[in-house]
């Protein structure tokens, strides 16, 4: 390995498409974005409308992109929503995945439990990246695997909300404790409350607490401090001083913990110690006002450990 670079790998989480009249500087946009941040792989939730043809056109016009995930409805539906993840197959290889379903019956498709108003779900991926890992001993191991989960919670039922991290905790609690995992999408909810302090292993739910970390914070390096709300309604709401000041006096006053700084309802959370945050940042670019969700992005750098470097991927086989 010698001075060779640690290795990295980016997360973007997108939630909510526009109106379908906007679909073509939507388009136009994510297809920029995409191509300007290269990142490893992306999200979208709660995407509404024409999200089939929407997708349909990024995986034609993105073509290093592959895509995984199915309808809240199940995998027969084509028109409902989905948390669908995007991964640059020149980077990533996707092993397995799946979906399940935030509610008392996990593997039925559009279930609805808890008091949510529709379909919830997770989407998850285990991946793998690219990459040689050369162990303590000099033995080269090929790979760096890591699940991705994708979601969109209920936006009205605090109950279902932290029924659902629970679950989704549950579910990432199981996997083995040397596979990092990146959890993210819209929590419709912040960070202080009893779903978020959960997660991030501050409170107790069902006797049992969370121990995922939330990239923000952590990442050495942030970028649009000053968008302390993720949530905007298409409008790119300015955020400037005086939004940070108010939410300064909220946070001592409530005596919120000192690592939260935003009321983001969008987060990037990760547990594994090979995952190093090295930036993040709240997207608030748009072309001439038309912004391509109701929320602004999320981006997250992750660093690996020094011990992996990046693999040349398989040849692509030529189209007979």
């Amino acid at each position: 390995m010698g001075d060779s670079p640690p290795a990295r790998k980016t997360i973007g989480e997108f939630e909510g498409f526009g109106i379908p009249s906007l679909i073509s500087g939507i388009l136009n946009f994510l297809l920029v974005e995409a191509q300007i941040c290269s990142v490893s792989t992306w999200m979208i939730q709660h995407s509404k409308h024409f999200n089939p043809f929407l997708v349909l056109l990024l995986h034609h016009n993105l073509i290093r992109y592959d895509q995984f995930g199915i309808s809240r409805k199940g995998s027969q539906d084509t028109t409902d929503e989905h948390c669908t993840i995007f991964y640059d197959k020149e980077k990533v290889e996707l092993l397995e995945g799946g979906t399940f379903w935030l509610s008392e019956s996990p593997s039925v498709p559009g279930s609805i439990s808890w008091g949510s108003a529709v379909p919830c779900i997770a989407t998850w991926a285990i991946s793998f990246l690219f990459y040689l890992y050369i162990t303590k001993n000099g033995v080269e191991q090929p790979g760096f695997s890591f699940q991705i989960v994708n979601t969109n919670m209920d936006e009205f039922s605090p109950h279902a909300r932290r029924r659902s991290a629970l679950l989704t905790w549950q579910h990432i609690a199981s996997l083995p404790p040397t596979l990092p995992v990146v959890y993210c999408g819209g929590f419709n909810t912040q960070k202080e409350s009893t779903t978020g302090r959960f997660l991030l292993g501050r409170s107790r739910e069902h006797g049992v607490v969370g121990d995922m970390r939330d990239a923000w914070p952590n990442a050495r390096v942030r970028k649009n401090v000053s968008l302390i709300h993720t949530y905007h309604g298409f409008k790119g709401d300015k955020q400037g001083a005086r939004e940070f000041l108010k939410l300064m006096f909220r946070a001592l006053c409530l005596c919120w913990d000192r690592q939260t700084q935003d009321l983001h309802v969008d987060w990037v959370l990760y547990r594994g110690r090979s995952l190093i945050p090295v930036s993040s940042e709240v997207v608030n670019d748009h072309i001439d006002n038309l912004y391509p969700s109701s929320h602004y992005p999320v981006f997250a750098e992750f660093m690996l450990p020094r011990s992996v470097r990046l693999l040349e991927p398989p040849p692509v086989q030529p189209v007979a």
